[in-house]
């Protein structure tokens, strides 16, 4: 359950995503990888998940130039505890090398990539 204050600051996150942001809900959103159902800014607890698909419990971050390494393991740890997977890219993975993410993301569920 998201706590209060989570709820709007995911509404303007929403709003206010940073490109690799935006660049990775482009791959994500409407299903468009191999049919997973992802959602953004997705509150949960006291945190606030950039990509989540809840069907493999799998959470999704671009991890830009404020991510914290002390705090993103105590957040990895609570949302492992609660059954949560949790990938990470760096920005440039996401800018420079989508495919490798991609696979990275197909790999964790299990999930062939389609023939063309």
């Amino acid at each position: 359950m998201a706590r209060p204050t989570t709820v709007p600051q995911a509404r303007a996150l929403r709003r206010n995503a940073p490109e690799t942001e935006r660049l990775l809900w482009k791959l994500l959103r409407d299903r468009r990888l191999e049919g997973l159902k992802f959602r953004r800014q997705v509150p949960l607890g006291p945190y606030v998940l950039d990509f989540v698909c809840l069907r493999y419990r799998l959470v999704t971050e671009a991890d830009g130039p404020f991510h914290e390494p002390a705090q993103d393991a105590l957040r990895d740890a609570w949302l492992a505890a609660k059954g949560f997977r949790v990938l990470r890219f760096p920005n440039t993975d996401i800018q420079l090398r989508d495919w490798q993410v991609i696979a990275r993301i197909l790999e964790i569920v299990g999930t062939p990539p389609s023939q063309p």
